[in-house]
């Protein structure tokens, strides 16, 4: 491939993966590649093999042209910035535009699914991140990722510990997908050549309730897991009387809404065929995982 292909948030753990999916797919040079982070040093090993690596701080907007300059396609990997709602948005359209800027001829954006109809606290970021992806008038692919399994960790150790999964999802459905099959997925859409504007949905191949999700791992895991139907205020408290801070309560009882009222229960072949390979299944992941679950 002759064009260079740029990761932001290459130390990160998803843009990590986009980097190391690029350098073994054998269709990209390693000097093709720029991998930018706030702090380029944690890039060193991948200097090492021959990528270009640089300084981009999305809060620090002249840094970006210049982080930029000579990137073909650019993937702008969205911030966890949860912290400050509508900082996200700030950060990602001075990305964006920073990347028109600087020349480049696609870019690629990480979103999430139905960012335009979805009960997740965040998602009107998203929203206007991809609108401002598509204002720059350039060839873009937007990935809208669906839920990682890897989120399962957040609150199905305690779960097992304890016996009982405490959720307000209900009847809703979550076609959970491996981190490492999403940085595929991204990565088939970097080397793809084509300039036509895509938006996928990456979603793992199966969507299930939290009762089946947790049936599955109780047989894996071989502990008992019992789902405890909660609303979002119950939820919400216990969250509390967890310790979880207060600015990620609400975010996190989002996810259960959104799951509840059947706003992330899709199911699409787009992973699997940007990847070019079968996904992870959730029992793999459990099976993989098992220790973690089990404590």
């Amino acid at each position: 491939m002759s064009e260079t292909l740029l990761v932001t948030g290459a130390s990160g753990q998803l843009g990590r993966l986009v980097l190391e999916a690029l350098l073994t797919s054998g269709k990209v040079a390693a000097t093709s590649i720029i991998a930018t982070s706030r702090d380029p040093g944690s890039l060193a090993a991948y200097a090492e093999k021959g990528v270009q690596t640089r300084r981009a701080d999305f809060d620090d907007p002249a840094s970006l042209e210049t982080a930029f300059a000579g990137a073909d396609r650019v993937l702008v990997v969205s911030t966890d910035a949860l912290d400050v709602p509508g900082k996200r948005l700030v950060q990602h359209t001075a990305a964006i535009n920073a990347a028109k800027a600087a020349g480049a001829k696609h870019i690629l954006y990480t979103s999430m699914p139905n960012p335009d109809n979805s009960a997740v606290s965040f998602a009107h970021e998203h929203l206007g991140s991809e609108q401002a992806v598509k204002a720059t008038g350039l060839p873009y692919t937007i990935l809208r990722n669906g839920w990682y399994q890897e989120n399962l960790f957040m609150g199905l150790p305690h779960a097992f510990g304890a016996g009982k999964w405490y959720t307000s999802a209900g009847d809703g459905k979550i076609a959970h997908i491996a981190r490492a099959d999403i940085a595929a997925a991204i990565a088939g859409a970097m080397l793809s050549a084509s300039d036509e504007s895509k938006t996928y949905t990456l979603t793992g191949p199966v969507a299930r309730t939290a009762a089946e999700i947790a049936a599955i791992g109780s047989r894996i895991v071989g502990k008992p897991l019992d789902v405890v139907d909660v609303t979002d205020e119950q939820l919400s408290a216990g969250l509390a009387g967890a310790g979880l801070p207060p600015f990620l309560i609400p975010v996190v009882v989002s996810f259960d809404t959104n799951t509840r009222e059947g706003k992330i229960d899709m199911v699409t072949g787009d992973a699997e065929a940007l990847a070019g390979k079968p996904l992870t299944t959730l029992e793999t992941f459990f099976e993989t995982n098992k220790a973690a679950f089990a404590g």
